[in-house]
């Protein structure tokens, strides 16, 4: 076994543009594409063509020159790594289940799994938000905390409301790529929910027992998906084909999909894509996705006058905390046992 294997195997985070990742490339199938002209404004239309593109063909996207630096990204790994260390005890004196409607809070090895009836998912998580404590819908509210996380807190909080920013730059491209103006969406971003989620996916055998993956095959629940994570890998994308492709992390990047309410609003232009994780490398996993779906009471209807629509029919209108509770009460099992 080499240094750096059992350096990994004891829990150390490898960077995020580490060795793994620099022998990584990225499927033919999912594009990188270069954000920075739609941040700073110089040339915002040939990011938003090539995130249409993506969006519309895959639903996935890497992307690069993002703003965030790496010290950032991988403080958060750093962080990761901090938080599932702790005793179970502190954990489960955080569990989701203690903070009613707020829903956050440390999610334990198959506490949730996105694949009902078909996986278990094998990881924990720790799901936080914007504090609100004086919040009165679902999905807001205060962060449960471990005592003591003083700077995990800081650090944390501070790039979420960063991740809170790059969306909305990516919902304007978004918008242009569709041809709209770019402040579309604004209505319906007003106040959004949003959740920021440290995982642990733990070691697995090579060839693990059938329906105990990391986790299971789902599509995001939301409008856009921000997936930071180590260079260990283990995402896979169901390509149209039917057939599951690899996602390896690429140094520098993002990985950005699109969830459930952005296929709504596009009436099925854009597809929000069966994904799943399957960490076989014997290795610990760790990542650090944000989610951000729409304001919760927003009516999410089709946009008419799409260009791309064609005559498909106008599809189905949800409103988004209707839609995202929906979800969590099929794969988390205590919201199960609550409402039995």
């Amino acid at each position: 076994m080499t240094e750096t294997t059992q350096k990994k195997a004891a829990g150390h985070v490898p960077a995020a543009d580490g060795a793994a990742a620099v022998e990584a490339a990225a499927p033919a199938e999912i594009p990188v594409v270069d954000i920075g002209p739609l941040l700073d404004g110089s040339d915002p239309m040939t990011p938003a063509r090539a995130i249409h593109a993506a969006f519309r063909d895959v639903g996935f996207m890497y992307i690069k020159n993002h703003g965030i630096a790496e010290a950032e990204r991988q403080g958060m790994l750093d962080r990761a790594a901090e938080f599932f260390a702790m005793p179970d005890a502190v954990k489960q004196a955080l569990h989701i289940e203690r903070s009613g409607r707020t829903l956050r809070g440390y999610i334990p090895l198959s506490g949730e799994n996105l694949d009902p009836g078909v996986n278990v998912d094998l990881k924990e998580a720790y799901d936080l938000g914007a504090e609100e404590p004086d919040a009165d819908l679902p999905f807001f509210g205060p962060n449960p905390w471990p005592q003591g996380w003083e700077d995990g807190k800081r650090d944390v909080l501070a790039y979420h409301e960063k991740m809170v920013d790059l969306t909305r730059h990516l919902f304007r491209g978004v918008a242009l790529g569709l041809g709209l103006d770019a402040d579309h969406f604004a209505p319906i971003l007003r106040h959004p929910i949003t959740v920021l989620r440290l995982q642990h996916y733990p070691p697995q055998e090579p060839d693990p027992e059938p329906g105990t993956t990391g986790c299971g095959a789902h599509t995001d629940y939301g409008s856009l998906t921000i997936l930071g994570q180590d260079d260990i890998g283990g995402l896979q994308v169901r390509a149209k084909t039917g057939e599951w492709i690899d996602v390896p992390p690429l140094p520098g990047t993002f990985i950005v999909n699109i969830g459930d309410l952005m296929e709504v609003l596009t009436n099925g232009i854009y597809t929000a894509t069966l994904h799943r994780v399957i960490n076989t490398h014997g290795l610990r996993r760790y990542s650090y996705p944000f989610f951000m779906d729409s304001d919760y009471d927003a009516l999410i209807e089709p946009i008419d006058g799409l260009a791309d629509a064609g005559d498909r029919p106008k599809g189905r209108s949800v409103t988004c905390g209707d839609h995202k509770f929906s979800k969590y009460l099929a794969t988390f099992p205590h919201l199960q046992e609550a409402a039995d």
